[in-house]
C-alpha cells in the first residue's frame, strides 16, 4: 500500500540543520509517509547523519548524487523514486512543524484528488527573530480553483507562485503532466510555479503554515548582493517558451496570458532596468543576460506582450533594442527607463502583504 506523503529533502551541506529535519519528521503523530533524502556532494557530515537516521528508520531512503547548485536536481530524483498519494518539498534546513502534517493529511482527505494544495510557510528569521506566516492566498479565496482563478487570487497577494515548499502536489498529476524542476536552475520555482498552476484542473487552497522555513546567514535567500541575473534569464526564457506553446493548445484560458504578462514584463523591465539596479549592475552583465533571455525567443516574448497595457508593450519593445542593435543603444534605454520608472510610480498602488497572522 502506498504512503500518503511523499516528503523530498533536497540536502546539501547542511549538517547543522538536518538532524533537526529529519526529527521534525519522525515527531510527527502522523506516520502514513516515506522519506526520500536526496544528498549532494557535500563538504561536511551531511551524507553521514542522513545514513545514521535511515539505519534507524526504514522509511527513510537515501540517495547520493554530485552537486548541481540547486535544489531542482534533488528534487526531481525523489520525484522519480517516489512512491505516496501526495508529495511534499523539504529543504534540508527546514522542518515540519510539529503535528501539522497530521492536520494536513485531514483536509486533504476532506477534498481529495485535487493536484494542488497551496498551503503557507510559518518564516523564522534566525538573523532578527523575527516570525511570521506567509501565505499565496487570501483567506477569503474559494475553497477550489482552477489555474486561472488560482492564478489571479495569488496577484492579489504575491506577483510570483507559491515556493515548492508551500503546496502539497498530487503525484500523479506531476508524472502525468511530466513536471520537473529546471536543473541547476536558482530560483528554480519562479519557473516550476506558473507551469504546474496552468495544468492543474483542481486547486485547493488549505492556508495551513506546515512548513518552518529558516532563514539563515549567508543563506541563498541572503547571501547575495544582488540577485544573479543569468538565471532570472533562464527562468523567463523558459517560461515565454512554455507559454507560446500552451497558449495554443485547445482550450486555454487566455485570462493566464493577461495575469503573466502583467506579472512577468513587469518584473523584468524591473530586474534589469530599475534605476538601482541601473546603478549597481555593470550593464555589460545585463545586457550579457538580456541577450540570453531573448535568443531565438523574441517571437514567443512578443505572444506575451500582446496581452499587457501600452505602456508595458512599449517599454517592452525599448528593452529591447540593446538586444537588436549596437551596445551603445543601452545608454539611451537606461535613459528612458530612470524617467518610465519615475512616472510610473505616481501610478504605483501600494502592495499587498503576503504575511497574515496564525
Amino acid at each position: 500500500m502506498k504512503p500518503f506523503f511523499s516528503i523530498i529533502i533536497s540536502c546539501c551541506n547542511v549538517e547543522r540543520h538536518i538532524g533537526e529535519c529529519l526529527q521534525s519528521i519522525l515527531d510527527q503523530p502522523f506516520q502514513d509517509w516515506e522519506c526520500l533524502a536526496v544528498v549532494e556532494t557535500s563538504r561536511d557530515q551531511t551524507e553521514q547523519i542522513v545514513r545514521a537516521f535511515a539505519k534507524k528508520e526504514p522509511r527513510i531512503r537515501v540517495f547520493t548524487q554530485p552537486r548541481s547548485g540547486s535544489p531542482s536536481a534533488p528534487r526531481n530524483t525523489g520525484l522519480d523514486h517516489a512512491q505516496g498519494e501526495y508529495v511534499i518539498f523539504v529543504d534540508g534546513d527546514d522542518q515540519i512543524r510539529e503535528n501539522k502534517l497530521e492536520e494536513l493529511a485531514e483536509r486533504i482527505s476532506k477534498k481529495p484528488g485535487a493536484d494542488l494544495y497551496p498551503c503557507a510557510l510559518f518564516v523564522h528569521d534566525t538573523r532578527t527573530n523575527k516570525k511570521e506566516t506567509w501565505d499565496n492566498y487570501p483567506q477569503d479565496s474559494p475553497a477550489e480553483l482552477n489555474a486561472p482563478e488560482a492564478t489571479g487570487y495569488m496577484q492579489r497577494v504575491s506577483p510570483f507562485c507559491p515556493m515548492a515548499q508551500m503546496t502539497v502536489c498530487r503525484l500523479e498529476f506531476l508524472n502525468r503532466e511530466h513536471l520537473r524542476f529546471a536543473y541547476g536552475l536558482k530560483y528554480e520555482d519562479v519557473e516550476f510555479g506558473p507551469r504546474a498552476f496552468c495544468l492543474a484542473k483542481r486547486i485547493a487552497p488549505l492556508h495551513i503554515p506546515f512548513y518552518l522555513y529558516f532563514i539563515h546567514p549567508g543563506s541563498i535567500t541572503t547571501g547575495k548582493r544582488h540577485p544573479d541575473m543569468r538565471h532570472y534569464a533562464r527562468v523567463y526564457r523558459n517560461l515565454f517558451r512554455f507559454h507560446a506553446g500552451v497558449s495554443k493548445t485547445p482550450g486555454f484560458d487566455p485570462r493566464l496570458s493577461r495575469f503573466w504578462a502583467n506579472q512577468w514584463i513587469a518584473f523584468i523591465l524591473g530586474r534589469w532596468f530599475f534605476p538601482w539596479t541601473i546603478r549597481t549592475i555593470p550593464r555589460k552583465e545585463r545586457l550579457a543576460t538580456l541577450r540570453y533571455m531573448f535568443a531565438d525567443n523574441q517571437e514567443n516574448f512578443r505572444i506575451l506582450v500582446k496581452y499587457t497595457s501600452s505602456a508595458k508593450r512599449l517599454a517592452s519593445r525599448i528593452m529591447l533594442l540593446p538586444v537588436n542593435h549596437p551596445a551603445w543603444t543601452i545608454w539611451i534605454v537606461d535613459s528612458f527607463f530612470h524617467l518610465y520608472f519615475f512616472f510610473s510610480s505616481f501610478k504605483a498602488k501600494k502592495p499587498s502583504s503576503r504575511q497574515s497572522v496564525y
